[in-house]
């Protein structure tokens, strides 16, 4: 067969022609499907382009970035975005043509535009925002009503999170010694497994949603980057769709997340998640002793009605004797057992109910309360609520009806650990 040509020598064809025709650079948009940096510090990329459906895709080349260009590149694009070259992002590119005989087509990137990303990344979320809007589940966990107490908490976070042992460390040590019942379900808080982790977590808890009053998703500082993973429109559905109030920590100041967006309450910080419930549980303590006092003016305005009445029937049945007694001496004689036994029987009632009512304020004097066998043990100077809080050797004081008790304490008894769903750690 004449004119045949070696399978490199067809190569070599492609590739002159291709730098033939395609001699300039060229600003190239596309989406990266796979990056990997190596020893030498070149970055390796595979670009693509989807189809109007934005999943199945209708475009993809091999890219790289060579080793010194990368280094500059890399640290331009942070420092505009506030993010690193990642799957899934969009990007424009200047770069040029190169075919090579064993690794093919492939383009060689020299410059990259920041700007283009960022307003992606913006429509992106301004997308999100807005397909959440249409389907009117945007404010949906914002109406659930937050507990009047809060002490069941679900937390979503990384346990080698600072952020979460922030959160921890400021909820055990508040200065009020409320004590609250937490569960961790671990989760992924940055990088491309974030999405399928956290919306794990949280089925976990709605699995076991009758066991807790609401959920807290931490993950505390970083740089802006850390952010853009909770833009996701999964985790922010699956956030308005949740049977219990949503808190936020993921630890930004300036901008809020897609996720912050939808949450019941979004805060800056881990610590501020803390605080939030903390003065939550204290707001319900400040309404409870509100209640306790109006019940005790509302019992005693109770008794002093119903002495009040007592007296006035009192006074009317004496009047109607003296009426009987000048009226008709023989009508007195007939009905006196009888109006006698009536008072009588009226009056006992009526002192039992008051004794009653009396009893009960008695009982909820602390005085009687002490004198019934209970007492108040202190250590340091606070109130014990819960064996975890003194330590061995620790000097308490224990004050009774009558005098107090100074102790060293010997041993500690730990009661049984509250629930903790399988798989989860509680605290």
């Amino acid at each position: 067969m004449e004119g045949k040509i070696s399978l490199y020598e067809l190569q070599q064809l492609i590739r002159d022609s291709l730098y033939l025709s395609l001699p300039d650079f060229y600003w190239v948009t596309a989406e990266i499907a796979e990056i990997r940096e190596n020893y030498s510090g070149h970055c390796y990329l595979e670009l693509i382009e989807k189809q109007e459906d934005d999943k199945n895709v209708r475009a993809r080349v091999k890219a790289v970035i060579w080793g010194n260009r990368n280094r500059f590149l890399s640290a331009f694009f942070r420092d505009a975005t506030g993010d690193y070259l990642r799957e899934g992002m969009k990007i424009l590119v200047k770069s040029k043509i190169e075919y090579h005989e064993l690794y093919g087509l492939s383009l060689v990137i020299s410059d990259i535009d920041p700007a283009y990303t960022i307003g992606e990344m913006a429509l992106k979320r301004q997308m999100i925002i807005k397909r959440l809007g249409e389907e009117g589940v945007i404010s949906m966990n914002r109406e659930i009503q937050f507990p009047l107490l809060p002490q069941r908490i679900a937390i979503v976070s990384s346990e080698n999170a600072a952020g979460y042992r922030d959160f921890m460390s400021h909820l055990k040590g508040n200065s009020y010694g409320y004590v609250f019942y937490t569960a961790l379900f671990e989760a992924v808080m940055q990088g491309a497994e974030t999405e399928k982790s956290v919306i794990a977590a949280l089925d976990r808890i709605a699995d076991n949603a009758e066991h807790f009053d609401m959920v807290a998703i931490i993950r505390g500082g970083g740089a802006v980057s850390d952010l853009s993973w909770f833009d996701n429109y999964n985790i922010a559905f699956h956030v308005t769709q949740f049977p219990l109030p949503v808190l936020t920590g993921i630890g930004h100041e300036k901008d809020l997340s897609v996720t912050d967006i939808v949450a019941f309450q979004a805060l800056k910080t881990p610590t501020a998640v803390a605080d939030f419930i903390v003065e939550k549980a204290a707001a319900a303590e400040e309404t409870l002793n509100e209640l306790i006092i109006r019940i005790n003016d509302l019992t005693s305005s109770e008794i002093e009605r119903k002495r009040i009445v007592m007296e006035s029937l009192k006074m009317r049945i004496t009047g109607s004797s003296a009426a009987l007694v000048s009226g008709s001496g023989m009508t007195l004689d007939r009905h006196r057992s009888d109006i006698k036994k009536s008072v009588s029987h009226f009056l006992e009632k009526t002192t039992r109910r008051l004794e009653t009512f009396l009893n009960m304020l008695v009982a909820l004097d602390p005085k009687n309360v002490l004198r019934r066998g209970y007492s108040i043990t202190t250590v340091r100077g606070k109130v014990l609520r819960n064996s975890s809080e003194v330590n061995t050797n620790d000097r308490i004081k224990t004050k009774l009806y009558s005098g107090e008790i100074e102790s060293n304490v010997i041993n500690i008894l730990i009661p049984p650990a509250p629930f903790s769903p399988e798989g989860k750690k509680g605290v």
